[in-house]
């Protein structure tokens, strides 16, 4: 396992399973993400425009380089059927070799 993995979680909701299931294939098609893990449903309490909130969503975790991760969040937001969809890059701080080396060689592809 490596330290200083040079990849990251992105962690994001979405209003259905659909949009989770479509915007997780394309990141995927565009090399943006290695994987997606389409979590499943949640229950999401939240402030928007000064009123409390409840809502059923969809929460995902996309799989990818470091070096991506602005990229895939610009992607998930511009694909997004929210006005501020929550998108946002966790640090891996260990993972196996193989793991890494894997996701770094599917992340590599050409920019969208």
């Amino acid at each position: 396992m490596t330290g200083q993995s040079g990849i990251v979680s992105v962690y994001a909701t979405f209003g259905s399973e659909e949009e989770a299931r479509r915007i997780g294939r394309t990141a995927v098609e565009e090399s943006l993400a290695a994987c997606v893990n389409i979590l499943g449903p949640c229950h999401s309490i939240y402030r928007w425009q000064g009123r409390i909130e409840e809502a059923g969503e969809i929460a995902a975790l996309f799989k990818t380089a470091s070096s991506r991760a602005e990229a895939l969040i610009a992607r998930i937001a511009e694909l997004h059927s929210y006005d501020a969809p929550a998108a946002v890059a966790w640090p891996v701080t260990h993972a196996p070799d193989l793991y890494r080396a894997w996701l770094l060689d599917e992340t590599s592809g050409s920019e969208p």
